[in-house]
């Protein structure tokens, strides 16, 4: 699993891990049951602290996208509650999209967005 951390940014690195995990079971790098490196592991190999891996864990098992269990550590594990899923989905996009409003982008701006980005995924 490649993790890059741009320490230059200005989102959290716990963020940046988590995202990178979410990108990586997206594109089918990570799939269903894969044990993700222990929080030690990870944190030497990226050269971070064991607490910010240990806090990109808790969210991603919070959001369901992975399980802890103490003899396995995390482990990929997809969330099935696809309404809970839309319904998280809405409200984040309901915020991004007021922003694009904001900004002039048009309907057929962001539609054209989501379909490159869906390309990706599929």
């Amino acid at each position: 699993m490649l993790i890059e951390i741009d320490f230059n940014s200005d989102e959290a690195i716990y963020m940046q891990l988590t995202n990178q995990i979410i990108m990586g079971i997206a594109t089918s790098r990570l799939r269903e049951g894969d044990a993700l490196p222990s929080v030690r592991q990870l944190a030497d190999t990226i050269g971070i602290n064991m607490h910010t891996v240990n806090k990109a864990y808790s969210v991603l098992r919070q959001e369901g996208f992975v399980t802890i269990d103490r003899r396995k550590g995390a482990v990929v594990c997809i969330d099935v509650d696809k309404m809970k899923a839309l319904q998280e989905m809405k409200e984040n996009l309901t915020v991004l999209l007021a922003k694009g409003c904001c900004k002039n982008i048009t309907k057929e701006e962001v539609h054209e967005l989501i379909d490159e980005i869906f390309e990706e995924y599929s």
